[in-house]
């Protein structure tokens, strides 16, 4: 049956069923396993939870069968959809305490990151039209969206980051929001932040530009250069954006701040406060990079997207000039890559290839799909090499534009056909 205890009286062998609290305090990806590692109920106990609900019928009870908890006098209530299952044998502790999900390939983590992209959409389409229609918003809807954005980055971080970046300049409000949430949690994690701290990231990332749901659409999705007075009508979204999250259920300090300051600069020349160095916390500094490499990167009603490693290279040259934090860009870089994928790159070889993968001990090395030779100025087999093979002759002489060769199918040749079309971006 369902009980809930409080976390100093879990034990081993208990079977979790799900934690009490707020869920950016949760320190597992998911809660409902048998509890057998020390260190996993360490972990627990250390956390902000203070009470979870176990499963007598999958594991242990708590010593001396103490009643549970009055559910009609705690704030937890029990589980919705689940009623208190009849006692059972205690069963042998047999489960593994959950872990961060397992790497897993590129192509692999393509086909659940294009399910994704579309569940993603509609949901960020659906709390966008809330904010503008101005009803209540309540960001704990979005938390699950968060958890499998999360869980697709620390199997592949590389797959659903490069696929947002496909979005097309219609989808751009509601997918510009999906990506930067891809990117913080990819970064988090490049920074050595656990799953929770990854998860606030993303839920910040997630929800960092919501004050542009208070923006006129005219201006908004304007196919051309805006006015000085359009440039100072947009500017205002950071502070729209935290007077709407200040009313909003479930919203952390964290996101708030990401929210209002990603638009500030370590040389003090960003907006809304002009803030400078260290006056710009962490989250802000780290939601900077990720909304600037999304938007350069990406189409919009104004521009075509510049290539992933063109944007990485200036954006090198802009952390230099004191926009962003350099040491903080370094780690971004590690994140993606110093080619990230979907990169044309020329190689020694004379051929011409598109990155369809990283090495992550090898960032100058990734996976390359070789498919042009700049020699016979003729498309030759399509083969993928890892640059990281010692066999391997061949290496990446500089980065190329498409702008300049016009390739047409250069997306096709890293994610594939199959995955373009999940998310619409081919028939």
């Amino acid at each position: 049956m369902l009980k809930k205890i409080t976390t100093d009286k879990v034990r081993l062998g208990m079977h979790l069923h799900a934690l009490c609290g707020t869920w950016l305090d949760h320190p597992f990806w998911t809660t409902q396993f048998k509890l057998r590692d020390p260190a996993a109920l360490a972990k627990l106990q250390a956390s902000g939870v203070a009470e979870c609900w176990i499963d007598t019928a999958k594991g242990l009870d708590v010593l001396a069968a103490p009643a549970s908890i009055d559910v009609g006098t705690t704030v937890c209530a029990e589980p919705a959809g689940l009623s208190p299952q009849p006692a059972q044998a205690q069963q042998p502790i047999v489960d593994d305490p959950p872990v961060a999900p397992g790497r897993t390939s590129m192509q692999e983590e393509l086909e659940r990151a294009a399910v994704l992209f579309a569940q993603s959409r509609r949901a960020v389409q659906s709390l966008l039209g809330e904010a503008r229609m101005g009803r209540a918003l309540d960001a704990s809807q979005c938390l699950p969206l968060v958890s499998d954005i999360a869980e697709s980055v620390w199997r592949n971080s590389g797959a659903l980051v490069s696929l947002a970046r496909l979005k097309t300049h219609d989808d751009y409000s509601y997918m510009h929001s999906v990506a930067v949430c891809a990117l913080m949690v990819s970064l988090a994690k490049q920074l050595g932040h656990d799953e929770a701290q990854a998860r606030e990231a993303g839920l910040a990332g997630l929800m960092h530009d919501i004050g542009k749901a208070k923006m006129p659409l005219e201006v908004l999705n304007k196919p051309g250069k805006l006015t000085d007075a359009e440039y100072r009508l947009m500017q205002q979204h950071p502070e729209r954006g935290h007077q709407l999250l200040g009313s909003t259920e479930g919203v952390s300090a964290v996101t708030l701040d990401v929210c209002l300051h990603h638009h500030e600069r370590p040389d003090g020349r960003g907006y809304p406060h002009g803030l400078a160095g260290d006056a710009i916390s962490l989250p802000a500094r780290m939601g900077a990079l990720c909304d600037v490499y999304d938007a350069i990167t990406s189409n919009r009603p104004y521009k075509a997207g510049w290539d992933p490693a063109d944007s990485v290279s200036k954006m090198a040259e802009w952390a230099k000039a004191g926009q962003f934090d350099p040491v903080l860009f370094q780690a971004f870089v590690k994140s993606l890559g110093i080619y990230p994928n979907g990169s044309l790159v020329r190689m020694t070889s004379g051929r011409l290839g598109v990155v369809v993968e990283q090495n992550p001990s090898a960032l100058v090395s990734p996976h390359v799909k070789v498919f042009f030779s700049t020699r016979s100025s003729l498309p030759i087999p399509p083969e993928v090499i890892d640059l990281s093979d010692a066999a391997c002759g061949d290496r990446i002489a500089g980065r190329e534009s498409n702008r300049a060769w016009q390739f047409a199918h250069l997306d096709e040749l890293w994610a594939g056909a199959e995955t373009l079309r999940k998310i619409g971006q081919m028939r």
